[in-house]
């Protein structure tokens, strides 16, 4: 087991393009599994508009994101600040913008490219299937990358 994963995360952020799609589904996600132990937030470098889309995919595995206003990392650094232990970010535009927090925040940044799924196109059926190939890779990696694992078991392993 990697050094970096072992310490427990206790704040994340998950930072994509416009905070529309990958980096909100990403943050209910953790908080639907995770909920108030590990701090989470997400947002885009460029602004946009909420995506209903995600809606429908999220609320097949009931999590509610009816309610989700997409906000850039400006808005986000500027409403609470950038205090986070861990920035995972979802897309090559993301991930540039994290290391660049990296300069003025003490943070562990990782990648995980993750596809644009508002790229799709086609019937109604096979934009949603795109959604959902998203959705169910965020929730493994999610899970995988931020459960607990106690200090016995790791012995064990």
């Amino acid at each position: 087991m990697e050094i970096a994963r072992a310490k427990r995360v206790q704040s994340v952020l998950f930072v994509c393009a416009m905070n529309a799609v990958r980096s909100p589904m990403a943050e209910a996600i953790t908080r639907h599994y995770f909920g108030k132990s590990i701090y989470v937030q997400s947002a885009g470098v460029r602004p946009s508009e909420p995506n209903g889309f995600i809606v429908s995919i999220l609320d097949e595995i009931g999590i509610d994101v009816s309610k989700h206003k997409p906000r850039t990392l400006h808005e986000l650094e500027e409403w609470e600040g950038l205090n986070f232990d861990l920035i995972i970010s979802l897309s090559p535009e993301a991930h540039h913008a994290a290391l660049e927090l990296t300069r003025t925040v003490a943070a562990e940044v990782e990648y995980w490219p993750t596809p644009d799924p508002t790229l799709v196109q086609g019937a109604r059926e096979q934009v949603l299937d795109a959604y959902r190939h998203v959705r169910d890779g965020l929730v493994e990696r999610i899970l995988d990358r931020l459960k607990v694992v106690s200090t016995a078991k790791q012995a064990d392993e």
